[in-house]
């Protein structure tokens, strides 16, 4: 059913699409793919934002509007507001905690993290405060907001002196391509997988903590480790040196591989044919690897800390990230153990399938079309 204005008119949805690039696995692009899925699914008219590397996701309703805007505070600022005002956009969706300050419609903005404030390990006390100001000045003049976790309101409200209840806590989509698959033979041979992994999926920043999951894969016990390989999925290439150099300290160049960056149509099956993911991050806003490897069968150890205890419940073996004993006992557990690898994968299936559409990009367009105008209030938490 299309979404109309008072008077018959479709209402038409702006949207920061720049994270729509070639080449780019992240967090927010997920958001976005599974948020332009379901604004299609009400009938919501959409017109996706971007420059000139932004593409929109195959089969999608929306329209692409290329902007050119030369630095990005002049894009987001000067070159967007312009944009919005001529296309006639009735509310904003801005992924990021960033907004136009010059919007004439409403807009959403989506604090995933804190993690440009205050960097976990990172003291920067000028930048930080500055940063601390600006966010609260695109919080405080937004329509609504909207964090991935109780993890992140929480931070949310204490960094930024936000009322609770200005936040709507709605965790991100569940791609529905992620379900139980295997690895071809090709995909096998493309990522280095072997025919045992451990995967882990992400980029490779110090909050990440990987040098522990190394420390922790070096002390498995011989036998255990040589029948299988740790598999380091992600296209971050800046972080990967230091990595591959611990890795050569601690003499695992044959029992760790780095895959690179895993094309979106061949991760469920990486996720589905691995032995157990591992995502031992110090911080999480939320833990979107963690549950697509719940979605496609593979046990999962993740960390104790952040939001992943909220994604991960009690599907999967929650460890202290500090504690590269317990990362290494956690390993051994599910590698050992074939029963208990078949226990861990029925929980994050029943744990994924929680997360569905309506719960969770559904909820983002449910919250546009309140700020719109078209529907009562959401409550603050999610459902």
């Amino acid at each position: 059913m299309s979404a109309l204005r008072v008077g018959g008119a479709r209402v038409r949805v702006g949207i920061d699409g720049r994270e729509l690039r070639d080449g780019v696995r992240t967090g927010i692009r997920r958001y976005l793919f599974e948020v332009l899925r379901a604004a299609a699914n009400r009938g919501l008219e959409c017109v996706v934002y971007g420059d000139r590397d932004t593409r929109l996701p195959a089969g999608t309703a929306a329209t692409l509007s290329t902007l050119d805007g030369g630095w990005t505070q002049w894009w987001d600022q000067v070159t967007l507001p312009r944009a919005l005002r001529r296309d006639g956009i009735d509310v904003f969706l801005s992924p990021y905690y960033k907004r136009p300050l010059a919007a004439r419609c409403p807009t959403v903005i989506t604090i995933h993290d804190l993690f440009f404030i205050g960097y976990p390990g990172h003291s920067r006390p000028v930048y930080d405060a500055a940063m601390t100001s600006l966010a609260r000045l695109y919080a405080r003049g937004a329509a609504a907001i909207v964090a991935d976790s109780e993890h992140s309101r929480r931070a949310i409200v204490a960094r930024l002196g936000l009322a609770t209840d200005r936040i709507t806590v709605i965790p991100v989509g569940l791609g529905r391509e992620f379900g139980p698959a295997t690895p071809t033979a090709a995909q096998r041979a493309r990522y280095g997988l072997g025919a045992r992994y451990v995967l882990y999926v992400g980029n490779f920043l110090p909050h990440k903590n990987l040098p522990r999951v190394l420390r922790a894969w070096a002390a498995l016990p011989a036998p255990l480790r040589s029948g299988c390989r740790l598999v380091l999925a992600g296209g971050d290439r800046a972080g990967r040196a230091p990595l591959a150099s611990l890795v050569t300290t601690l003499g695992l160049d044959a029992s760790v591989g780095f895959a690179g960056l895993v094309a979106d149509q061949d991760l469920p099956a990486l996720y589905g044919g691995a032995v157990a993911l591992v995502l031992p991050s110090l911080e999480e806003g939320f833990g979107l690897p963690a549950l697509e490897a719940m979605a496609c069968g593979a046990p999962v150890i993740a960390s104790r800390r952040g939001a992943l205890p909220e994604v991960v419940d009690d599907a999967g073996l929650l460890v202290d990230p500090e504690d590269e004993r317990a990362l290494a006992a956690a390993l051994v557990r599910v590698l050992g153990s074939g029963d208990e690898r078949a226990v861990l994968a029925r929980r994050g299936l029943a744990r994924a399938a929680r997360f569905t559409a309506e719960r969770t990009a559904g909820r983002v367009v449910d919250l546009l079309e309140t700020t719109a105008g078209l529907r009562p209030a959401l409550t603050g938490r999610a459902g």
